[in-house]
């Protein structure tokens, strides 16, 4: 299998950076051959610039080229496409079938109905443009805050939505979970086109045996990563709580008495970190995709204690694998890292059963096995689409 990974990175390098680059080490270990063209918003380093890199969005005509002048030389079975925005555009995969590729879209994001991607408005989840128009955003200035960015990136939702570009163009979607999935039907995205996959991820070993203490966040440091309620939670439940990570809410986290932060670490600094953790805590107020920390926590034998909103619901089995707690309410919050702290022995049980989770669900192997399936469903599919020659179709 020859596949071709078309990615347009971020400015502070995520989730979904890191499991692009998972995916595609996976796919060469397992004999593919693989060739990644990376797009990158470092050039986007001012108002003007974000701007204008809103307003080509829509269709992004280099951004395509380079990708296409890769895939003519590559001759690839399938061009596989993460992120799109801003740089290169839904528009990839109408360029990518009018040469014969098969094409597959993985769903990291709600950028296809939702402006700023989060589904989330006024810390709360919003699904206006789900179903309605998203030119909602512009009401909002769902986009960066901005009324004139938002009606930019609510044109390119517009545009693909009407020209059929989801419809038409793309022969399979990847979503992370059935929670997503569902999000994209109602929005109109065909059921049948949608396969559900979840990120993958390397072995990191048996969990560490022995005794864990303290509590960990990792990620992003802003706003929809409900870093806020944490703070609040963990000063209610006079407990401290490692923060890891970096965003624009350092600052004003800075200083606080509850909170350890040591800002961004190495992979195998975090790694460590989550196997010494008695829980990893993912306080979110918005719709995660599929926050790689939980898989990386369940790795790790590590329980997690989440939101109950969206995926994170299904992904932690209260009191199984974790412990569940209303968005946003940090007493909620507070009472489940206490019965973290004070019951070792019942963390310690689920931390055992999240990492069964994590290999019947998570490793690598088994992951990059339902990725080849999708491949080979999205080529076969791309062939029974082409039309015979002499046939008149």
């Amino acid at each position: 299998m020859r596949v071709l990974v078309a990615h347009n990175r971020y400015q502070v390098r995520g989730g979904e950076d890191a499991a692009v680059a998972r995916d595609c080490a996976a796919l060469e270990r397992a004999g593919c051959a693989v060739e990644a063209i990376f797009l990158d918003n470092e050039a986007i380093d001012s108002g003007v610039a974000r701007l204008r890199a809103a307003v080509a969005a829509t269709h992004a005509p280099e951004g395509i080229a380079r990708v296409m002048t890769a895939a003519r030389r590559f001759a690839p079975d399938v061009v596989h496409v993460h992120n799109f925005f801003p740089l290169l555009s839904p528009g990839i995969h109408a360029a990518a079938k009018a040469v014969g590729y098969a094409t597959v879209q993985t769903l990291h994001n709600y950028r296809l109905v939702c402006a700023n991607a989060f589904l989330m408005r006024d810390r709360a989840p919003c699904e206006l443009c789900v179903t309605g128009s998203p030119y909602q955003a512009v009401r909002f200035a769902c986009y960066r805050g901005s009324r004139i960015g938002s009606l930019a990136v609510a044109r390119m939702i517009d545009h693909h939505r009407r020209a059929g570009t989801w419809r038409r163009d793309v022969d399979r979607f990847v979503a992370l979970t059935p929670f997503a999935r569902g999000r994209f039907v109602a929005a109109g995205i065909a059921g049948d086109k949608i396969r559900i996959r979840p990120n993958g991820l390397p072995d990191p070993g048996p969990p560490v045996e022995g005794p864990r203490q303290g509590l960990l966040f990792v990620g992003r440091l802003s706003l929809e990563k409900g870093v806020l309620v944490l703070a609040e939670a963990a000063a209610r439940a006079a407990l401290r709580v490692t923060v890891i990570g970096e965003g624009p809410l350092a600052g004003a986290l800075a200083g606080h008495p509850s909170l350890d932060l040591k800002g961004a670490l190495p992979p195998d600094a975090v790694q460590a970190a989550m196997a010494r953790a008695a829980a990893l805590v993912v306080p979110s107020l918005w719709y995660e995709g599929l926050p790689m920390v939980v898989a990386e926590a369940f790795a790790a034998g590590t329980p997690v204690v989440a939101s109950r909103i969206g995926a994170l619901a299904d992904l932690v089995d209260a009191g199984t694998t974790g412990l569940l707690a209303e968005p946003g309410d940090a007493a909620d919050l507070a009472g489940a890292l206490a019965r973290i702290a004070g019951d070792p022995a019942s963390a310690s049980a689920m931390g055992r059963e999240a990492r069964a989770v994590y290999e019947r669900e998570w490793r690598e192997d088994v992951t990059t096995s339902a990725l080849l399936d999708i491949y080979r469903d999205a080529v076969a599919a791309r062939a029974a689409d082409i039309p015979l020659a002499g046939t008149g179709a």
